[in-house]
């Protein structure tokens, strides 16, 4: 009976230091910022419970909240949405089987997303540069005046959106690539007899068939987005009290959680902070999926896959409808 109890418990044990350091490191430090977003606490000495307390404030008090919130939505926008536009042409071109060289491409394109966050933004603080920086000496062939572009309010967030497109189209480029990678060629082939053009075949076999893949990389980007942080933190930190630049331009929420904890010792409304990103982030991914559900609903071609028609009957209909 001892032995068969101990078999029981020897795979528990070998898998125990895995739940382990999970639970002391994800499953305590969540736990303790849920408690810690109803107290009032400067990290040293005793908490004082303050219940909603601290996300009222921050909702209705907290301007400066307000602002990091409508910096991080423009960088969402414009850093964030904008790589999906560039990265799924760009996909389709690297899986067309008349590029040469096809796999050095896909290397050179996700090289970025491997390098150092802080050395791209360093190497990109010189690219900026209003005396030196290559974009401006660029830009002066067309007839436009330096620009100051990490010191100026206007300029941060476009250059801190350009980074953020350069360092991770490469990514959702990958992901979209292995979405392409998994549409049957019959379909493609049903489409070429039915005389279809290159643009119709995308419009409606390649992007229906990519809205799953779609879903994934968009909500992959609404998380990083509303937690972007090392790109204006490096772009625009010159000093150890900066708060993002001129006109706190790139002072994000991730930004703004770090400066309560760090700088202000105000442990509780950082907390709260950090959930009401949380519960944001969950609104915009359902959002996301709605919009998603929406397209799939009204596009014929993938209800018919799943009834199980042929591809050439599929897109025919497709045509016909059209």
């Amino acid at each position: 009976m001892k032995r068969l109890n101990r078999q029981k418990i020897a795979p528990y044990m070998f898998i125990s230091p895995f739940f382990l350091i999970f639970a002391a490191f994800m499953i305590f430090p969540l736990g303790f910022s849920i408690f810690l977003s109803f107290q009032k606490w400067g990290g040293m000495g005793t908490m004082q419970f303050v219940g909603l307390q601290n996300f009222i404030n921050v909702l209705f008090s907290d301007t400066f909240f307000v602002k990091t919130l409508m910096v991080t939505g423009v960088l969402l926008v414009f850093g964030s949405f904008t790589q999906h536009i560039f990265a799924i042409p760009l996909a389709i071109v690297l899986n067309s089987k008349l590029i040469k060289g096809r796999d050095f491409f896909r290397t050179a394109y996700f090289l970025p997303v491997i390098t150092s966050a802080v050395s791209v933004s360093i190497i990109f603080q010189n690219v900026f540069s209003m005396n030196y920086g290559l974009l401006n000496y660029l830009l002066s062939f067309i007839g436009v005046k330096p620009i100051d572009w990490i010191n100026w309010s206007w300029s941060i967030p476009i250059a801190v959106s350009i980074v953020i497109n350069w360092r991770w189209i490469g990514w959702n480029t990958l992901i979209y690539l292995a979405g392409l990678q998994s549409i049957p060629n019959e379909l493609y082939e049903s489409a070429d007899i039915d005389g279809a053009s290159t643009i119709n075949r995308h419009i409606n076999i390649t992007i229906p068939m990519l809205l799953p893949i779609i879903f994934f990389a968009v909500t992959m980007s609404i998380i990083g987005g509303m937690q972007v942080f090392d790109e204006p933190y490096v772009l625009t930190t010159r000093e150890a009290n900066s708060m993002g630049g001129a006109d706190n331009a790139g002072f994000t929420s991730a930004f703004y959680i770090l400066w309560l904890l760090r700088r202000a010792a105000r442990y509780g409304r950082g907390s709260a902070v950090a959930w009401l990103l949380f519960i944001l982030i969950l609104i915009m991914t359902f959002i996301n999926r709605k919009v998603i559900n929406y397209f799939q609903g009204d596009r014929v071609l993938p209800r018919r896959i799943r009834r199980g028609k042929t591809a050439s009957k599929i897109f025919s209909t497709q045509m016909e409808i059209k």
